[in-house]
C-alpha cells in the first residue's frame, strides 16, 4: 500500500490502481493525482530533445526579414531583446528576455537533466532538486503570448513593409505545442519514482 498527497489540497489518499493511459483524480477536489503512461519517460524524453533543438533553431536563426524601400533587416529573438534596450525599454526587455528566452531554456535543460539519466537510468546529483525547479520555471515561460504578439505586429506592418517569415518563426511556432505536449505527458509520480531509484 502506497500513500500519495494531492497537489491541490494536500489530501493524503491510498494510491488507487490505474491502467495503462488511465488517470487518478482526488476525491476531496478533483484535481489530478497522476496520470499513467508506461513509456512516459521515452516520450517524453524524445519530445524534450525535438524541443531543444527546435529552441536552438529559434534563437540562432532569423525570426523575421522586414523589406522596405530596398533594404532589408533580420531579426532575431535576441535582437530583439537588445533593440528593446536601446530604446531604454529596460522593463520590457528583462520581461521579453525571461519568457521567452530565459525562462524555456531553463525548462528545457532542466528536462533533458532529469530525464536523459532517468532513461538510461543513470545516477547524477542533484536530480530531485532540478525536477523540483521545472514546475517553478514553467509559469514564467510564455512562448504562446509573445508569438500573437508577433503575428499581430506583423498584420499591422504589412501595408509598410514586406514581412518574410524566417526559419526561426517556425522552430518558435513547433516548440511551443511539442513543450505543452512533453509537459502534459510527463507523469511526474513516476519520474520521482525513478529519482529514488524504485521500480
Amino acid at each position: 500500500m502506497r500513500i500519495i498527497g494531492c497537489r491541490e489540497c494536500d489530501a493524503v489518499v491510498v494510491e488507487p490502481f490505474v491502467p495503462d493511459g488511465g488517470a487518478a483524480y482526488c476525491d476531496r477536489c478533483g484535481g489530478l493525482l497522476f496520470r499513467r503512461h508506461s513509456r512516459t519517460i521515452e516520450v517524453c524524453f524524445a519530445l524534450v530533445v525535438a524541443a531543444a533543438i527546435l529552441f536552438a533553431v529559434a534563437n540562432l536563426y532569423p525570426f523575421l526579414a522586414f523589406q522596405m524601400q530596398g533594404q532589408t533587416t533580420r531579426t532575431t529573438l535576441v535582437s530583439g531583446t537588445r533593440a528593446l534596450l536601446d530604446q531604454g525599454e529596460n522593463a520590457v526587455a528583462a520581461l521579453v528576455f525571461l519568457t521567452t528566452i530565459a525562462s524555456p531554456a531553463c525548462e528545457i535543460g532542466l528536462l533533458l537533466y532529469v530525464l536523459a539519466p532517468v532513461h538510461f537510468g543513470v545516477r547524477l546529483p542533484g536530480l530531485a532538486l532540478a525536477f523540483r525547479f521545472v514546475e517553478q520555471f514553467r509559469p514564467w515561460s510564455m512562448m504562446e503570448v509573445f508569438l500573437i504578439g508577433i503575428l499581430v505586429a506583423g498584420v499591422k506592418l504589412a501595408d509598410l513593409a514586406e514581412i518574410v517569415p524566417g526559419i526561426a518563426l517556425y522552430a518558435f511556432g513547433l516548440l511551443i505545442p511539442i513543450l505543452a505536449a512533453a509537459s502534459n505527458f510527463l507523469d511526474a509520480e513516476l519520474v520521482w519514482r525513478r529519482i529514488a531509484g524504485e521500480p
